[in-house]
């Protein structure tokens, strides 16, 4: 959640935040009012049981005839506390709420629009000319399939539309990416870490999933758990409630996790294959900093998804994402998208989010500092970076990496985790 000071010293911006995001401005309003109301009823709550305290003093002092009067004053008090607390309760209740329905403050360098309004920031690496070379391209099913990699029939069979079973070289595929990948966040410094993928609701509210987002999230309602989308989730909260010094920061994790989407609203889109699918694996780097590193750290986390994608050999670019496609929680977000030969397009395979203070303050994560030698204690910041979604990530290397005899070269960077092989054959039938 975003700080009230600055919505009440600045409610210009975070109206601009909010028509920005192609959210209702009138929410801003909406707050302000339960805002006033919540402060003046903690002040009426206030006065009345500093007046009750002090005529708790009085009475015992009080003469008979003062006593009785004093007594009945205390009961209309004793009543005008009960109701004026619950007033309270109720104002600071509709205030937390709508708080909650409020997006991170965007930052000012984001580009305003939708999700084809992003600018492209960079681009890497060379995409091939499958023409010059001779053949058509396949996508990353009819490779995978071959290279007996892929199997979407079995997994629709088990599990319905959007499942699929990774089998032989695609498991082995799988682990030497996650592998990498780890080792990759280990060496930078990372903390590796496999998270639960069953969370309690302040967990996934906190992170900001549970607002535009929720459509997209499994809920088991019998016990109240949610699955994740993201170890993002679990990660967040990890030091919920607590405080931590600030000559310990950063701290940085990299979560390894199952991960489950109901992609509401997909329908008909990316239906083949691999590519957009209700469960797989990932890691992902999250990042606790100091609020005024938040930006730098940002930009690091960049470096590191860019440094994975020219590992793999992958040609990609770098947008910046506008500001209706961030998500909630996101002030400003980075994506990597892979060139994808068989769609003649970049696609999405990691993001990098600055979520300011906006997770932390929900989830009631601080740091304590020294300033002018008074100790203080206020909340920090949290970014997150995919560096591996799996399945988006193997579309990529097949489809990129294939040759004309339907095999596919393996990156030298995961060679060393697949037994050294060099090239991926297809099985005989």
């Amino acid at each position: 959640m975003i700080d009230l000071r600055l919505l009440r010293e600045d409610p210009d911006r975070v109206r601009a935040s909010q028509r920005a995001r192609g959210e209702d401005v009138a929410l801003v309003d909406a707050l302000l009012s339960a805002d006033e109301r919540r402060r003046s009823s903690g002040v009426r709550f206030d006065e009345l049981r500093s007046e009750q305290k002090a005529l708790g003093k009085l009475i015992p002092r009080a003469t008979p005839e003062e006593r009785a009067e004093l007594l009945q004053r205390a009961e209309q008090l004793k009543t005008d506390v009960k109701a004026a607390e619950a007033e309270q309760n109720e104002a600071d209740e509709t205030a937390k709420q709508l708080l909650l329905q409020l997006g991170n403050i965007v930052h000012t360098d984001v580009p305003v629009g939708g999700e084809e309004d992003f600018v492209v920031l960079e681009t890497h690496g060379t995409i091939r000319d499958f023409a010059a070379e001779g053949f058509e391209p396949k996508d990353h099913l009819e490779l995978g399939e071959a290279l007996g990699a892929i199997d979407v029939e079995r997994g629709a069979k088990v599990s319905g539309s959007r499942f699929y079973y990774l089998t032989g070289v695609g498991a082995l595929l799988e682990l030497a990416l996650v592998n990498a990948a780890i080792a990759q966040a280990t060496e930078a410094g990372f903390i590796p870490m496999l998270t639960p993928a069953l969370v309690r609701p302040r967990a996934m509210e906190g992170t900001g999933f549970l607002g535009q987002a929720a459509e997209n999230v499994y809920h088991l309602e019998k016990d109240d758990y949610y699955l994740v989308g993201t170890s993002e989730v679990p990660l967040a909260a990890y030091h919920m409630d607590e405080i931590i010094d600030a000559d310990k920061l950063p701290l940085r994790y990299a979560g390894f996790s199952p991960c489950f989407r109901r992609e509401a609203g997909t329908y008909g889109k990316d239906t083949r294959g691999i590519f957009r699918v209700h469960q797989f694996d990932k890691v992902e780097m999250f990042s606790y900093v100091a609020p005024d590193d938040a930006e730098a750290e940002h930009k690091r986390l960049l470096e590191w998804e860019k440094q994975w994608l020219t590992g793999l050999e992958l040609p990609f670019q770098v947008i910046d994402v506008a500001t209706g496609d961030l998500g909630a929680s996101a002030s400003r977000k980075f994506d990597c998208e892979a060139w994808i030969p068989t769609q003649g397009k970049y696609r999405e395979l990691t993001s990098a989010s600055n979520c300011n203070s906006f997770q932390a303050r929900r989830l009631s994560v601080r740091m304590r500092d020294e300033q002018g030698g008074k100790k203080t204690v206020q909340p920090l910041a949290t970014l997150n970076g995919t560096l591996c979604a799996v399945p988006r990530t193997i579309v990529a290397i097949l489809e990129n990496h294939q040759l004309a005899d339907g095999s596919v070269r393996v990156p030298e960077m995961l060679r060393p985790y697949l037994g050294g092989r060099e090239v991926l054959e297809p099985i005989a039938k």
